[in-house]
C-alpha cells in the first residue's frame, strides 16, 4: 500500500523547509536508512525549494507513518508540535499526480518540479529503494503529468519560481530596461531567471557562481558578464536587484558584506530577491535601511494572483488525474482466476 508523508510551502515556512532540505549527496544514505525502518519495503524522497515529500511502500500505512514521522524529527532536529501531512494509498497516488502536474507548486503549472520528481525517483532507483508499486507510481505520475500539461492550459503565464521573481523586480522598478540585476548561482532556477530577464530587456546582467566556468557559460549565453564569486560584494554598488539561487548549505550573503557598498549607492534602495533553500541571505539584511529583502515565501502572494486566475484550468486538470486514478491499475481489484472445467469421467 502507498503513504506519502511531508510538508510543503503551504503550510511550513522556509526557515523549516531549509532544514529538511536533502542535498543529492545525501539522498542514496536517507533512503537506505528509511528502508531499514520497521513496515517500509520500498522509498523515494522529492526535496526541492518548497517541498520535503517522503514516498513509501507499506503492508500498513497508518503503521508506518509513526515510523517516519520519527525518523523525519530525528534527522533533521524539528519540533515536536510540527505537523506533517499524510497521504494514504488512492490519495498518495493523486496527490503525486497533481505534484508531477505542477498543481501543487507555489508557481501553478511550474516546469521545474516534473524534472525534480524525476530526478529524485532516479536517484531512488539508483538507490535499489524501489519496487513493483513505486516504479509503477512514479512511472504513472510521470504519464499523468505529460497528459495534464498537454491537454490543459496549465503551464500559461509565469511557470517558474525564477519568472515570478523577475516579476517581482519588475513590478518594483516598472521598467527592467535600465535596471542592473547580479545572479548568485548559475544553475537551472538562475538561468530561468536570466531568461526572464533577457526577455524583459535587462540592462546588464552579472553572473556570479563558485565554479567560474559555469558563471561564464551562463553568462556568455545572457550576453552578461561573469565575475569570480569573491567579486559579488562589490559589485553590490552598482547593481539594482540581487537574485540569489546557488546550493550553498549555509547563507552567503551576509550584512558585513553589504553595508560597505550602500555607502557608494547614494541612496539608491537596493532589492535582494532569495530564491534558495536552504536560504542564501541571512535575515539580518532585511534590517539594513536601503535594502529589501524577499525570500521565497514572499514570493508566494505574487504568485497566489496567478493562481486565482486559472481555477477552470485548475478543474480541468483535477479530472484528468481522477479519471486516471479510476483507471489505474495500480487501484484496481485483483480479478479471480477462473476456474477450470471440470472434466467429466468418460464413460
Amino acid at each position: 500500500m502507498l503513504l506519502c508523508l511531508g510538508l510543503s510551502y503551504a503550510r511550513t515556512p522556509v526557515e523549516i523547509r531549509e532544514r529538511v532540505a536533502v542535498p543529492g549527496k545525501d539522498l542514496p544514505d536517507a533512503l537506505k536508512s528509511l528502508t531499514e525502518l520497521e513496515h517500509i519495503d520500498e522509498a523515494v524522497i522529492i526535496s526541492t525549494c518548497n517541498r520535503m515529500e517522503i514516498y513509501a511502500s507499506t503492508p500498513s500505512p497508518a503503521a508506518a507513518a509513526p515510523h517516519i514521522d520519527a525518523w523525519l524529527r530525528h534527522r533533521f532536529d524539528l519540533p515536536q508540535d510540527l505537523e506533517f501531512f499524510q497521504h494514504h494509498r488512492e490519495d498518495t497516488a493523486r496527490h503525486l499526480f497533481a505534484v508531477a502536474s505542477g498543481l501543487d507548486s507555489m508557481v501553478l503549472g511550474e516546469t521545474e518540479i516534473f524534472g525534480q520528481i524525476k530526478d529524485a525517483y532516479a536517484a531512488a532507483h539508483t538507490a535499489g529503494t524501489t519496487a513493483r508499486e513505486l516504479n509503477k507510481l512514479f512511472q504513472e505520475s510521470f504519464r499523468v503529468g505529460k497528459a495534464v500539461r498537454n491537454n490543459t492550459s496549465i503551464q500559461r503565464g509565469s511557470t517558474s519560481v525564477g519568472s515570478v521573481a523577475v516579476e517581482l523586480a519588475e513590478k518594483i522598478f516598472g521598467d527592467l530596461r535600465d535596471s542592473h540585476v547580479m545572479l548568485l548561482g548559475a544553475g537551472d532556477m538562475s538561468r530561468r531567471c536570466a531568461q526572464s530577464l533577457q526577455s524583459r530587456g535587462a540592462k546588464g546582467i552579472i553572473v556570479s557562481n563558485r565554479s567560474h566556468d559555469r558563471a561564464v557559460e551562463l553568462a556568455t549565453e545572457m550576453n552578461g558578464r561573469a565575475i569570480a564569486f569573491e567579486e559579488w560584494p562589490a559589485q553590490t554598488a552598482h547593481v539594482d536587484v540581487i537574485i540569489s539561487s546557488t546550493a550553498a548549505p549555509h547563507t552567503v550573503i551576509h550584512p558585513e558584506q553589504v553595508l560597505p557598498a550602500l555607502r557608494r549607492r547614494r541612496g539608491r534602495p537596493l532589492f535582494i530577491i532569495d530564491i534558495a533553500v536552504p536560504r542564501d541571505v541571512d535575515p539580518r539584511v532585511h534590517d539594513i535601511e536601503g535594502v529589501y529583502l524577499y525570500d521565497i515565501d514572499a514570493l508566494e502572494a505574487l504568485a497566489s494572483e496567478t493562481r486565482q486566475r486559472r481555477e477552470a484550468e485548475i478543474i480541468r486538470c483535477r479530472a484528468i488525474i481522477e479519471e486516471n486514478i479510476t483507471t489505474s491499475p495500480l487501484f484496481q481489484p485483483a480479478r479471480p482466476r477462473p476456474q477450470q472445467a471440470t472434466q467429466l469421467p468418460i464413460s
